[in-house]
């Protein structure tokens, strides 16, 4: 008699792109010190969407520095991409964003006097790559500004400029893409192309997204929402935040 085939053992589970583990952040104010995190903890699986919502003053963007290794935490831990944030200098901390992180802020932060293409090409060229303009040409073709590869952000609309800003921080297929307020300053027609653009590109490209907003119904087509109040994250169903007839893109 034949012996049945062995059964497959299970696959090991994948560990976290982000580890956070007991995050505090505080700063002073005159007299008084103020804990914008208190003793946070939070894991983040590699490929997922996640929003972190809250009032403006709650501490958003400050988790969204420390995650990016722009700021350094009062106590607590950070691991990205298994990398524990807290043990590299500022040299090492600038290599992992150029080599895994990408970072989209509410100003684009272009250099005015730079074309879409050298903005784009930046992480590119920092690492030395002889082939940065063709590779960055490409991802602006990607995000819609083929035609506007020449252009300087005094030259382009705030949505373009939003476009440009996107792809130089997917330039460099990064493993994770932090989004602070990425429409906040556009209207709202732009906004949901943009909006549109970066999920299509997390699904495209398989990039971890991890988006601060105030604005709901833009959280609510993440994965997961993490609400911040008074310091500490408290897990929100997405479904929740949605009216019943929305149609969630996937």
């Amino acid at each position: 008699m034949t012996a049945p085939p062995p059964t497959p053992s299970p696959a090991a589970p994948q560990p976290p792109l982000i580890a956070v583990r007991q995050l505090t952040m505080g700063y002073a104010l005159g007299s008084r010190r103020v804990e914008v995190l208190r003793g946070v903890d939070l894991q983040i699986a590699a490929g997922t969407r996640v929003a972190i919502a809250g009032p403006s003053g709650s501490g958003k963007t400050s988790l969204l520095l420390l995650l990016a290794g722009l700021e350094r935490p009062s106590a607590g831990q950070v691991v990205v991409d298994g990398v524990d944030l807290g043990a590299l200098d500022a040299d090492a901390l600038a290599d992992l964003r150029r080599d895994r992180i990408g970072i989209v802020f509410q100003s684009f932060h272009l250099l005015p006097s730079l074309s879409a293409l050298d903005n784009a090409a930046l992480p590119l060229q920092m690492a030395g790559r002889r082939d940065a303009r063709d590779v960055a040409g490409a991802m602006l073709a990607r995000v819609g500004l083929g035609g506007r590869l020449q252009h300087r952000p005094s030259e382009l609309s705030g949505g373009e400029q939003q476009r440009v800003a996107i792809a130089r921080a997917l330039v460099h297929r990064p493993r994770l893409l932090l989004a602070d307020e990425p429409t906040g300053n556009l209207d709202d027609q732009t906004a949901e192309s943009v909006r549109d653009l970066l999920f299509e590109l997390n699904r495209d490209f398989g990039t971890t997204l991890v988006l601060v907003t105030h604005d709901l119904s833009f959280a609510a087509r993440c994965d997961r929402v993490l609400r911040l109040h008074d310091g500490q994250l408290h897990e929100t169903d997405p479904a929740s935040l949605r009216a019943p007839a929305d149609a969630v893109p996937a």
